[in-house]
């Protein structure tokens, strides 16, 4: 009974030992193929997080310092100028035109630009109508002239034989002489009308000057008051007249120099200010000035436009560029570097704009490194690299100290 039972429990613990292998291969196999996917899945969490810092080192690791450029300012005496715009013009602008009768112009004998002499004929009228006129008041006087000498004669005789005539008679006779006496007078008047309308059948400079405008042609009727055949510059003076800001009219005085600069020209022409406006316009918050130029430069033109700097005298200051110069509602401002290197906010009081550049003289003491050039894209507080500056030496002028520090920028 024993020896069935061993026989029979042995294919049952073969199927046993079996089912027991396949199981310790799967769990080794599934303990394989887990640590194989941890090996790969640990660099892709590595790569991950890489990529995740990535971002944030390259945020972070951007600390260079912008470079700028600066320029160094000197305090000096400055020469202070007014830029000024206006229109040459002539001082004395005499429209000329007709002031005897209605006539038709026969002759033109100037044209604009010519310098003519006072008294000088600038163009003839038909003078057939003066003409005549002339002709007769001259026949009138003549005839009147005879009436009155017989009136006179018959007056004579009747003084020299006085019991000859009535009293009469008498008093006739000297009436009569009287009255062709007056009429002879006024017939004399008349003949001088008529000799002043025919010397106004010419048309005359009633002074030196020279002729700007022309509107007289031949065959035109001149009708006095209304024709205006000529614009006569007096005695060829000629002046720019310009407009001025408010704030720089009470730098202006009469006889101070001025520069006058036309386009098209790189001559300067040296003027005046002879006269300064007693107003300020209203509207447009500003002044005039006129200023008197040479009257022998035929390239000053009324009509044409041009640029002035009027002298005021030497003022102290410094120059700066003008890209260095700023302004916000607060005010006019630059931008310097100061210690550390980092930029530093200066309030500055602008006198004027020219050419050189921006006329400062207050809120910098000299000595400063001055952003000469897109100061508006920092920071107050922010560090900045510095180029190497330009320090601008302090002539009489200031000129050249202007030139040299934006040359240095540029």
């Amino acid at each position: 009974m024993n020896e069935r039972l061993d026989e029979v429990s042995r294919p049952g613990r073969g199927r046993l030992y079996a089912a027991i292998g396949v199981g310790v291969v799967a769990v080794l196999a599934g303990g394989w193929y887990m640590s194989h996917r941890g090996q790969k899945a640990a660099p892709d969490a590595a790569a991950q997080a890489a990529t995740a810092k990535a971002p944030e080192a390259g945020m972070d690791g951007n600390t260079t310092p912008p470079l700028v450029s600066v320029v160094v300012p000197s305090l000096g005496e400055v020469a202070g100028t007014v830029a000024v715009t206006g229109q040459i013009a002539a001082i004395n602008d005499m429209p000329i035109g007709v002031d005897g009768a209605a006539a038709r112009i026969s002759e033109v004998l100037v044209e604009p630009g010519d310098f003519v002499r006072k008294g000088q004929v600038l163009a003839r009228l038909n003078p057939i109508t003066a003409q005549s006129q002339l002709d007769t008041a001259v026949a009138s006087l003549d005839e009147l002239r005879a009436a009155a000498g017989v009136a006179q004669a018959e007056y004579a005789r009747a003084q020299r034989a006085p019991d000859a005539f009535s009293v009469e008679e008498a008093e006739r006779r000297r009436v009569a002489a009287i009255s062709a006496a007056a009429r002879a007078k006024s017939a004399e008047a008349q003949l001088e009308g008529a000799r002043d309308l025919f010397a106004r059948s010419t048309v005359v400079a009633p002074t030196d000057g020279i002729v700007l405008t022309r509107t007289a042609e031949v065959g035109q009727v001149a009708v006095p008051g209304s024709s205006v055949l000529f614009h006569l510059a007096r005695n060829a003076a000629i002046e720019l007249r310009a407009s001025v800001a408010e704030q720089d009219m009470p730098r202006l005085k009469v006889g101070q120099r001025v520069a006058v600069r036309l386009d098209g020209l790189a001559q300067a022409f040296t003027g005046k200010v002879w006269q300064l406006g007693a107003v300020i316009d209203p509207a447009t918050r500003q002044g005039s000035v006129r200023v008197a130029l040479p009257a022998n430069e035929h390239n000053l033109r009324p009509g044409a436009y041009a640029r002035a700097d009027i002298s005021t005298g030497m003022s102290p200051g410094m120059l700066l560029p003008q890209t260095a110069v700023l302004s916000d509602p607060a005010g006019n401002y630059v931008l310097v570097v100061g210690d550390g290197d980092k930029v530093e906010r200066r309030d500055v009081h602008v006198v004027s704009a020219r050419d050189a550049g921006m006329l400062v003289n207050g809120g910098l003491g000299g000595n400063e490194r001055v952003v000469a050039i897109a100061g508006a894209f920092l920071r107050v507080g922010e560090q900045v690299q510095v180029a190497a500056p330009a320090v601008a030496a302090a002539p009489p002028t200031g000129a050249s100290a202007a030139k040299s520090a934006v040359k240095a920028v540029l």
